[in-house]
Order: C-alpha cells, then structure tokens, then sequence
C-alpha cells in the first residue's frame, strides 16, 4: 500500500517537472522579449561596474596630461614676455630716432596732427590742386597721380606749419576718386576741402598764382594771403605748357620755383635737364621753405639728382 503510494507521488512529481520545462515554449514570444530584458540589464550593470572602477593607467595620464599643460603655459608665458619686451624696445629706438615724447600717444598724436591741419585752414598758406585736367589721363597716370596725392598729404600732416589743401575740379564719381580710394587708406577721411567747382571759381583771380615751369617769373615768398595752384597733370607725353597756357586764359599770375636761381646743371649720360616735378616734390619745395625761409635747403629736398640739376654750392 505504501508502496503504490510512493510510486504515485513520483508521477505527479514527475509530471510537474515536465509541465515547468514546457512552459518556457508555451510562454511565446513574451517569454522570448522577457529574457533579452534580463540578458540587456546584466550587461549595463557590468559596463557601469567597469567605468566606476578607476584604473591605475588612466590616473597616469590624467597626470601625463596636466604636465604637459604646465609645460605648455609656461612656453607661452615666455613668448608673451619676449613680444613684450622687443615692442617696448622698437618703441624706445622710435622714440630716440624721431625725437617723440615716450608719453605721447598715437591717439595724442593724432589729435594733435588734426589740430594742425584744422589751424591751417583759418591761418596756414593754401595750396589749390587743380584736377580738371584728368578726364584725357590713362589709368595708369591716374594710379600715379593718386599716389602723387597721398605722398602730398602725407607731408603735409608731418609738417610743422602745415598748408589747407583744395582739390578742385574733382568729382566723386570720376575715375580718379575711384583710384584715390583704392590705393589711398583713409582718403574719405583726409583733412582737406574735394569740391566740383573750378579754382578760377572758387577763389578771387588777384589772389592765385599758377605754379608752373614754363613762367618766366620765379617764386620769390611764400605768402599766406595768396592761393597757391598746382595742376594735377600726369602726362607721359609731356605736353607743354598746359598749365600755362590755363592760368593766361584766367588772367592768373603765375611763377616757377626759383630752381634756375639756385641750381646748375649737370652733365649726365643722357643730357637730360627738367624742372618739371611731381606734384608731391613741388609740395615738399614750398612747405620746406615755408619753415625755413631757405631756398637752398628747400630746393635740396625736393629736386632729385636725376632732374639734372644740383645746388650751386654742390657744383662748386
């Protein structure tokens, strides 16, 4: 009796363990979703064990690292020292060689150079450049006279006594313009009177005086009642007495500058002999000798060689 008993129990036991192994097929794809779920979940939490663990070699890099950074900061402190020091150096040598005061800044500078320029318009000497001659000029004598211009200005603002400068006869849309803002830094905002009316215009005739080489008169004084025209004139061809020839149109006195005076001539290989100058180079003869009364220092500065003439000292 015991013994059916036992063996009876062994079959149910037996028959639950079969119904338990097949339930897993019975579950579907429930069962399937849900042991991916376990299987995903254990390897999360092993990669999250594996990145709390620190490591001995990445603590050494983190140290490799900021070494390397130390290393770096300090190259780069040194360069910023050494830029420092050769500019404050530049900047001594500027100043023993020009004679500027260390205290002086370029912003002091330049609002001292405004101040002059602007003094020059109510008391200076005028000079008048007369550009109304530029519509048969190539472009590449508008470039150089363009350039003319900005060297002109340029001496001008570094003059102690400097002249109110004129542009007549010169028009914003005119190719000149154009070329005076492409090669120029700053042009629109020079210091000097651009206006579309013709000198004859805009100043009393009695007061001008047309600076040009074919005049039989030369200049004498620079004097600050009177207006000093130049004629903004690139010619390769060198077409004579251009300028001249406008200012008898006008009635306007005109003069040369006294080079004949004080100059000879000397022998080149080309015997080539001209009083015929820049615009810039007439610029730096009248502002020259506006300061020192001083027609040989004047003449020295502004007539090259390559003119064809020398001072009469020098020929001596």
């Amino acid at each position: 009796m015991d013994w059916k008993l036992e063996r009876s129990a062994q079959k149910t036991e037996s028959h639950v363990l079969q119904e338990q192994e097949v339930t897993p097929e019975d579950t579907g794809e429930d069962g399937i979703c849900e042991s991916f779920q376990l299987l995903q979940i254990d390897v999360e939490c092993e990669h999250r064990e594996e990145e709390t663990l620190p490591t001995g070699s990445a603590v050494w890099c983190s140290k490799n690292v900021q070494r390397k950074q130390r290393h770096w900061e300090k190259i780069v402190a040194a360069k910023k020292s050494k830029r420092k020091q050769e500019k404050e150096r530049r900047k001594a040598n500027q100043v023993e060689n020009s004679g500027i005061c260390p205290q002086h800044s370029k912003r002091f500078l330049r609002s001292l150079t405004k101040e002059k320029l602007l003094g020059a318009k109510h008391s200076g000497p005028r000079l008048c450049i007369d550009l109304s001659m530029t519509h048969h000029m190539s472009k590449k004598e508008l470039s150089r006279l363009a350039g003319q211009i900005r060297r002109l200005y340029g001496s001008n603002k570094k003059a102690d006594r400097p002249f109110w400068i004129t542009l007549t006869g010169f028009t914003t849309d005119s190719p000149l313009y154009e070329e005076c803002l492409r090669m120029n830094d700053g042009f629109s905002s020079y210091l000097l009177d651009i206006t579309e009316e013709d000198c004859f215009s805009l100043f009393p005739l009695e007061t001008l005086v047309y600076l040009t080489p074919d005049s039989e008169h030369a200049l004498e004084d620079v004097d600050l009642n009177t207006v000093y025209i130049l004629g903004g004139l690139v010619d390769e061809s060198i077409q004579k007495k251009v300028t001249f020839q406008k200012a008898q149109e006008h009635s306007v006195k005109t003069a040369r500058l006294p080079i004949q005076e004080y100059m000879v001539r000397c022998q080149n290989g080309k015997n080539y002999h001209s009083e015929i100058l820049a615009i810039n180079q007439v610029f730096d003869i009248l502002s020259t000798y506006f300061e020192t009364q001083n027609w040989t220092e004047a003449l020295k500065k502004g007539v090259s060689s390559r003119k064809g003439y020398v001072l009469q000292s020098s020929a001596e």
